[in-house]
């Protein structure tokens, strides 16, 4: 680390100078030992603020499409299952037809003969 003097307060004087009085000891940083910037590990900082926010999207996206797909997989149970009562009443409405045309044939032959 190294060290400066600099001064405690700074003022203007009135000749547009600036002035100080006292002086007090600081203390240099050293930049890191990293090739990066410090800009560029803010901008990683960054970055991985936005991974993590990218990734609760994508899990609360994922989790919406998971609960649409259940819900259209009910719906679809739901109509099939219409469909297949539906084959059931018109089946036995043509049954049921059928056997009144075959009672009408047979009457209409018995009353030919």
């Amino acid at each position: 680390n190294l060290t400066q003097e600099v001064p405690t307060s700074i003022y203007r004087t009135s000749t547009g100078q600036y002035t100080t009085t006292g002086d007090m000891t600081i203390y240099q940083i050293r930049a890191p030992a990293t090739a990066l910037s410090q800009g560029v590990v803010m901008a990683a900082s960054l970055g991985s603020l936005h991974t993590e926010e990218a990734t609760c999207k994508r899990e609360l996206r994922l989790m919406k499409n998971r609960e649409a797909a259940q819900e259209r997989r009910r719906k679809k149970k739901e109509y099939v299952k219409c469909l297949e009562n539906r084959v059931a009443v018109l089946e036995n409405q043509n049954k049921t037809l059928i056997e009144e045309l075959k009672a009408l044939k047979d009457l209409y032959c018995h009353k030919a003969e």
